[in-house]
């Protein structure tokens, strides 16, 4: 541990803090602070300002000319908007901050004790003993069980198993680590610290239980040359530190043939996987409305969200968690009609799928479902039920997610809601997962 005096300019509020997930850069990490503990901020603002210093140290990690605050957030951000209020969220908060500013007995200092830890794994051994304790604004801020699952999904830590020493005793006996250096454990938990990654490279840790999800032989192909890129540095913690960076190297990975392949899938008996048909997401859901109290169906659909998706995951939310569709229907179909269009631009930036400026909602869907399926993400039935999103008289159709917003006459019912998500529900999450 090293006690370092920093300039205030060169810490970076976290834009992954385990508190929200990974939002877009800096200023939506600090205005999620407010939005979610505006009194909490106010309050730890006034203290800065009465006592005229912070009394614990910011926990930091170098990265390139800067230092990410790994705890310490709230301080930091606290001081970041007393240094300059213009950075404040709203013109209420700029003025606070000003006023604050104001009360400070002296000059404002420009430098700050911070810890500084170069090694992530004791950055997170530290997170993981700290967030404990019960607050009460001033203090630290416990993490609820959300929040900690945020941590667990990007460190790859928890109670359970750990997928680095599951890996590393099948590379043994099957004589296949790395000959010099040791891997990397805690780099290789954070690679593959959710599902849809460990999917991708053929494994599973559902219920705390290691499985092959692909043949035996091509995954531990697959994990050998990952052990090879972490033991010999070539691909080091920062390279797969967020969501991008993580999908980043699976698909380098995949675009090199190293990945299992469909093809290798198998079944829970362990018998590979006969099929004639390209192999593809199974259906998340039926295309037959369904009684619950949320559009989404509160449940896992593998998604991973990268800061570049901070909007996207917040209408998610919304519409899985806290819309009630019943009591909520005109919201909950603006919301719809705003996440599909959200989701099918990520994937037509993300996939390369050519598009004209001038092409409408349903001739982009159109395209973008014309290169899943060709991809053989999607089959024959999902690739209709998309073509028929032109048509007007459909129930699932641009036009009526038009009427959604713009007709006064057309009331969207939750059957309706409900058999449209039903419907385009695996395209979405394919979308969203691009």
């Amino acid at each position: 541990m090293a006690i370092r005096n920093l300039p205030l300019s060169s810490l970076e509020v976290n834009r992954a803090n385990d508190r929200h997930g990974e939002l877009e850069n800096e200023t939506a990490a600090i205005a999620w602070l407010f939005k979610e503990r505006e009194q909490h901020m106010r309050n730890l603002a006034k203290d800065i300002v009465d006592r005229g210093e912070i009394y614990e140290f910011p926990l930091v990690s170098p990265n390139k000319e800067k230092f990410i605050v790994f705890d310490g957030n709230r301080r930091v951000t606290c001081l970041k908007l007393l240094d300059d209020p213009r950075r404040a969220p709203t013109v209420e908060l700029q003025l606070f901050f000003r006023e604050q500013r104001a009360r400070w007995n002296g000059p404002f200092p420009i430098h700050f004790q911070c810890q500084v830890e170069t090694d992530r794994d004791r950055v997170d051994e530290i997170l993981y003993r700290r967030h404990t304790g019960t607050q009460n604004g001033v203090g630290q801020s416990t993490w609820d069980d959300r929040m900690k699952s945020t941590f667990e999904a990007r460190t790859g830590k928890g109670n359970g198993p750990s997928v680095a020493d599951e890996i590393e005793k099948r590379l043994a006996d099957a004589h296949l680590l790395p000959s010099r250096r040791k891997i990397p454990r805690s780099t290789l938990n954070r690679l593959l610290s959710a599902e849809p990654f460990r999917n991708r490279v053929g494994i599973s840790m559902k219920g705390g239980r290691f499985e092959y999800t692909h043949d035996e032989t091509a995954t531990l192909g697959a994990l050998a040359r990952i052990a090879h890129d972490l033991s010999s540095r070539e691909v080091v913690l920062g390279d797969i530190w967020d969501v991008d960076g993580k999908v980043g190297y699976l698909d380098k990975l995949e675009g090199e043939g190293i990945l299992p392949a469909a093809s290798h899938e198998v079944a829970k008996d362990g018998r590979a996987v006969v099929t004639s048909k390209p192999l593809r997401v199974r259906p998340t859901a039926k295309a037959t409305p369904t009684i619950r109290t949320t559009l989404i169906p509160p449940k896992n659909f593998g998604l991973t969200w990268p800061g570049r998706l901070q909007r996207h995951h917040q209408i998610w939310e919304e519409l899985q968690f806290h819309l009630d569709l019943r009591k909520r229907p005109n919201a909950v179909s603006v919301l719809l009609r705003v996440l599909i269009e959200l989701a099918l631009e990520n994937y037509i930036r993300e996939a390369g799928v050519l598009v004209h400026e001038n092409d409408k909602l349903a001739t982009r869907l159109e395209k973008a479902g014309q290169h899943l399926h060709a991809a053989n993400k999607i089959d024959g039935k999902q690739m209709e039920v998309i073509r028929k999103f032109k048509q007007g008289d459909k129930l699932v159709s641009a036009d009526t997610l038009n009427k959604y917003i713009h007709s006064p006459n057309f009331a969207p019912s939750p059957e309706h809601l409900t058999s449209m998500w039903d419907s385009l529900a695996d395209v979405i999450v394919l979308f969203l997962n691009s």
